[in-house]
């Protein structure tokens, strides 16, 4: 440990793969945080500081991933206005629905090809068995039960994964379900415990204001923070959560992403700001005017200097 007297911080060294010199991150919880900077050494020993970063609680992302919910369809019975195809070229990890709120093994098979073809990050998105309710109506099932459901779907998208060489990166609940995890600690124990023996290398996406997270941090188990680019926030850090949502406008969509990576700041409904923390920003395919989002937002993002990657490699460069 290094000890900078001048404003007691703490400083833990840590040494970043592929990058030359020393980088040290603050640890501890501080209003204002100084990271990400670099020590020089030169051939006498003396050391320089550059790069230095100030930082806010919440602090700034200039590495995210951008993921979004896929094949979202049934049969001949598709769910929103853009193909597949064209919001896989805008991402880096890809929730791929696993035939109980929507999907089938053919929309699996040809989804699970897109995303290996496009290198993004693998996700099962399992979902309530609530085809007719497209899974954004809460089913009250036994626990037990219902981790089965999940455990199903999963395996199912990881099968597709292994046939064209993809290992699974993550897991994100769908919809209700995704809800009813953030609240219920039984339930997210109870996921993270089963994962932690089906699948100890794959990411658990959630909300950080969630049981999940709570639950994922406590076991040790790897985890990633969204920010839902095209849904409201409650002053609680929680989603609103809405079965229908009206088309958005793409620009104040994206400046709304590129503030939250900056600041660490979102706006409530209740016109509050209030902070922020994620590694990952979402938004759904089948937003109306999905694919001017998704494209308004990746290109806000490149913009403003913040580089896209899926998530796995977001989580390699540590966490806010």
């Amino acid at each position: 440990m290094h000890n900078d007297k001048s404003n007691n911080l703490k400083y833990e060294k840590q040494n970043i793969e592929g990058l030359s010199g020393i980088y040290l991150n603050c640890i501890g919880k501080v209003d204002i945080a100084i990271t990400n900077f670099r020590i020089l050494q030169d051939a006498n020993g003396s050391a320089t500081v550059c790069e230095t970063r100030i930082l806010g609680r919440s602090g700034m992302r200039d590495i995210v991933d951008l993921n979004c919910d896929m094949g979202e369809g049934f049969g001949q019975w598709t769910l929103g206005e853009a193909p597949d195809e064209e919001i896989m070229a805008l991402i880096s990890s890809a929730n791929i629905a696993a035939g109980f709120h929507a999907g089938d093994p053919n929309s699996m098979d040809r989804v699970v090809r897109l995303a290996q073809n496009y290198g993004v990050g693998l996700g099962a998105h399992p979902g309530y068995h609530d085809l007719r309710g497209f899974g954004r109506r809460h089913i009250q099932m036994n626990p037990e039960e219902l981790i089965n459901d999940i455990l199903y779907q999963v395996g199912a998208l990881r099968e597709f994964g292994r046939r064209y060489g993809t290992t699974l990166q993550h897991i994100k609940l769908h919809g209700a379900l995704y809800m009813e995890a953030a609240k219920n600690e039984k339930l997210s124990q109870l996921l993270i415990d089963t994962l932690q023996k089906t699948s100890p290398d794959v990411i658990i996406f959630c909300m950080g204001m969630s049981k999940t997270y709570d639950v994922a941090k406590r076991n040790g188990y790897a985890v990633i923070r969204e920010f839902y680019a095209d849904r409201d926030y409650a002053k609680s850090g929680s989603i609103v959560f809405k079965r229908q949502v009206n088309r958005p406008d793409p620009k104040a969509i994206a400046q709304k992403c590129v503030r939250a990576c900056q600041e660490g700041k979102v706006t409530t409904v209740d016109g509050e700001d209030i902070d922020i923390d994620f590694e990952s920003i979402c938004f759904h395919s089948d937003t109306p005017g999905a694919l001017a989002v998704g494209t308004a937002i990746r290109q806000a993002l490149i913009d403003n200097g913040i580089s896209i990657v899926p998530a796995a490699t977001v989580l390699q460069h540590g966490t806010l």
